[in-house]
């Protein structure tokens, strides 16, 4: 939990260096204060609206009980049984299964699942996803991976700003300014990821699950639906997406282009086999 807010804190902290360094070269004084309010800017908005834009990148709205009581009574038994606050809880229209968890603290995390995600799994293997998504708000991989999300949205979002700069005159596209910012920026945002997010936090979640749960084989079903049916119905990739991708239970894309750049996720084979170890099943 340390490690993650060290990590957090050093992330903004470099951003906002990188952005001052560059400021004072580009422009000298006036230059740094230009510098000094955008890294201000920036680390504020990563900071206190990470969960917002994460959520508004898969068009989540929050969803009440009366709507989905089951999604309800699993959350809320969840967190009784860690002792812990429940979070907010959304849902997306996308047809995909997918979840995430996002926030600042256990305190204002929220969790979002799919329609997609509702429509596939039965109520074992949802509660299976949801301790998942739990085991990243407690051991705090939020606070980081929101924070790494908002901040490479922000970053490959600059390359959209090149529309009113370099757009086509017949509005296909945001033209070549566009596209060459976007060759740069994409990697340098997917790079933040990569640096940002270990591997292993999604293995740590997985047997955090199973032991909240008890169950480790209806999560380990779980992952096997969602990867297959996220391959079916890979998510466009666009900017916003990718950059919040790594927030989620399983890869969202298809496995190629920028997608791919921004993959954090570990084989979807290892973790099961890892879960059903846990199980006291032998390969």
């Amino acid at each position: 939990m340390r490690r993650n807010g060290v990590r957090t804190a050093v992330l903004l902290g470099g951003l906002s260096a990188g952005i001052l360094v560059v400021g004072t070269w580009v422009g000298g004084r006036v230059g740094l204060q230009v510098a000094l309010l955008m890294a201000l800017g920036s680390s504020g908005v990563a900071y206190f609206f990470s969960d917002r834009i994460a959520l508004s990148a898969m068009r989540a709205r929050p969803v009440s009980e009366v709507e989905h009581p089951t999604l309800y009574k699993i959350v809320r038994e969840l967190s009784t049984e860690a002792r812990q606050p429940m979070p907010r809880l959304y849902i997306s229209p996308t047809a995909q299964p997918n979840a995430f968890a996002t926030g600042r603290s256990p305190r204002r995390a929220a969790i979002c699942v799919t329609w997609g995600l509702t429509r596939l799994l039965d109520e074992r293997e949802l509660r299976g996803v949801i301790g998942h998504e739990l085991s990243h708000v407690y051991n705090r991989d939020i606070l980081l991976s929101s924070v790494t999300a908002a901040l490479a949205t922000m970053i490959t979002w600059v390359s959209y700003v090149a529309v009113f700069f370099g757009g086509s005159d017949d509005d296909e596209g945001p033209g070549f300014l566009g596209a060459l910012l976007m060759m740069v920026l994409g990697p340098v945002a997917a790079g933040l990821v990569q640096m940002a997010i270990s591997r292993t936090r999604e293995f740590q979640a997985d047997e955090s699950a199973a032991r909240l749960t008890g169950d480790p084989l209806a999560l380990a079903s779980a992952l096997r639906k969602i990867e297959m049916g996220a391959r079916r119905l890979p998510l466009p990739e666009n900017s916003r997406l990718t950059s919040a991708s790594h927030l989620m239970i399983a890869n969202p894309f298809s496995g190629s282009g920028l997608g791919r750049m921004f993959s954090s996720h570990p084989p979807t084979s290892q973790r099961v086999a890892r879960l059903e170890r846990m199980a006291g099943y032998r390969r």
